[in-house]
């Protein structure tokens, strides 16, 4: 495999294609007009325009893109995350013009993509899983029946979904017909499909996931697991290696049971299972992503791989090089994702232009980018901005540095995430390791970020950014969070 292209966009792009260039691999960039000067367009070998911004016109259109690819004489192509990762469809085509998917089997991501198809599958190799359905449902009656027979709280998610769409907590009896319709409602919006399933709502469990490596030759370990509690709308923002709560027991157990995961659908490359973690730490398998995650630095962190380069031997058909047994667990890493986003208005995009951006620099830090200084961040896409990756000796020294790396890092123009990841990280049930998936709902308020600062540097904020935005107006300026916020 002489040459990739990389179905995707921004960061993870840009991160892909490093590793390619190291392993001497020639890299083909697709992209968006608006995405025409963006670093992983001007770092790829080759690089060519499929369309407008609006994904279904470009990142999301198949065709444009396995056209790239045949008339690049592409061998491989690496979808990332997101997009057309997931996508059987897309795979299917991909493997019949003759080129690579750099992912899993197609039947892997069919069996996975459904979660009641991916229940079905691990049931027969004793994988613990959350009371519920195992079918679909589509009628009002039926699932009230099995939510009183479940016993209340229950949750209702989208069979066919993720990403926290097409999913509600139905708290009592008299709630179930309303968030039914809701779920529904939100499943055939966001995927076409409108079954759902339901599951006894775990309270104030954990979200643990194990990441999964497995080779054509049917050898399949775990890379340790991941702590990924900290989220707002069902989504990750903080995570962490190896979590603070799993010992060498219980990880054994979670990962031989991730293991059996992959095994059910003959599983082929890197891949993640997620687990609910309750309090009494009996774990239950929620779900298989069958494609490189947003937090994979992390696990690069405490096992010293490289997970693309993994994926790339993997796809070249080679074995594993390494046992479970041999399988390292160095110290602690920790991973903030940065938004254009507003933790004081619900975290809802906030988006703008990059006038000022500085990383964080120094041992054990690493941020994974997509954009530099001058770029506006386009409304037609996930509002990520970069991930800032810490590791250090243990997990107080890798907390330290994290809190220090976000004091370093420099981005104005816009609100963004790393005021609410300096709270999160710094919290003292974070600290402790007690925080659950419910960490924002139970912890955190909008005005616990609202500092009001001084005359003097309200003053000389106003005048350097008055040349650059004439209607700016500075309001609040968090020494820990660097965004100017104006009024637009």
């Amino acid at each position: 495999m002489k040459k990739v292209l990389i179905a995707n966009r921004g960061e993870i792009a840009l991160r892909i294609m490093k590793t390619l260039k190291r392993m001497n691999i020639a890299t083909v960039a697709v992209y968006s007009d608006v995405d025409s000067d963006a670093p992983f367009v001007k770092f790829a070998d080759e690089a060519y325009c499929i369309g407008e911004a609006k994904p279904s016109e470009s990142y999301l259109n198949g065709d444009k893109i396995l056209a790239v690819a045949i008339s690049t004489k592409t061998e491989g192509i690496h979808p990332g995350y997101g997009f057309l990762s997931e996508n059987a469809a897309f795979a299917q085509k991909v493997s019949e013009a003759g080129i690579k998917f750099i992912g899993p089997t197609i039947e892997a991501i069919k069996v996975m993509g459904d979660k009641l198809d991916a229940k079905q599958a691990v049931k027969a190799f004793d994988v613990p899983m959350v009371p519920g359905t195992d079918k679909a449902l589509v009628d009002f009656n039926e699932g009230k029946k099995i939510a009183n027979g479940i016993g209340y709280p229950v949750l209702i998610k989208a069979s066919a979904g993720g990403g926290g769409k097409g999913m509600r907590v139905v708290e009592k009896e008299s709630e179930f017909k309303e968030q039914f319709e809701r779920a529904v409602s939100e499943a055939i919006s966001s995927f076409g499909n409108g079954a759902v399933f339901i599951e006894k709502y775990v309270q104030q469990p954990k979200h643990i996931e194990i990441q999964i490596i497995a080779d054509q030759h049917g050898n399949v370990i775990y890379l340790q697991e991941r702590e990924c509690s900290i989220q707002r709308r069902h989504q990750k923002v903080v995570e962490e290696a190896p979590s603070p709560v799993v010992d060498a027991t219980l990880r054994a157990k979670m990962g031989e049971a991730a293991v059996n995961v992959g095994r059910s659908c003959n599983y082929e490359g890197v891949g993640t299972v997620e687990f609910l973690l309750d309090k009494d730490k009996n774990f239950y398998f929620l779900e298989m992503n069958t494609r490189l995650q947003v937090e994979h630095p992390v696990t690069e962190m405490i096992t010293g791989l490289d997970l693309v380069e993994e994926q790339i031997k993997v796809a070249r058909g080679e074995k594993l090089s390494y046992s479970q047994s041999e399988v390292k667990l160095i110290g602690h890493a920790i991973e903030i994702r940065v938004y254009a986003e507003d933790p004081e208005n619900d975290f809802l995009p906030d988006l703008g232009t990059i006038f000022r951006y500085r990383k964080p620099n120094g041992l054990g830090v690493r941020v994974d980018d997509g954009y530099v200084e001058g770029m506006k961040i386009p409304l037609s896409y996930d509002p990520m901005i970069a991930k800032l990756i810490v590791h250090g000796k243990d997990r107080n020294d890798a907390i330290e540095k994290t809190l220090k790396a976000i004091d370093e890092y420099e981005i104005c123009g816009f609100a963004t995430t790393l005021g609410f990841c300096r709270f999160a990280v710094d919290h003292k049930e974070f600290r402790n390791g007690n925080f659950t998936i419910n960490f924002v709902g139970d912890f955190f308020k909008p005005e616990y970020l609202r500092k009001e600062i001084s005359e003097d540097v309200a003053a000389a904020a106003y005048e350097v950014f008055k040349k650059i935005k004439n209607d700016a107006e500075p309001v609040y300026l968090d020494q820990h969070y660097s965004a100017w916020k104006t009024n637009r």
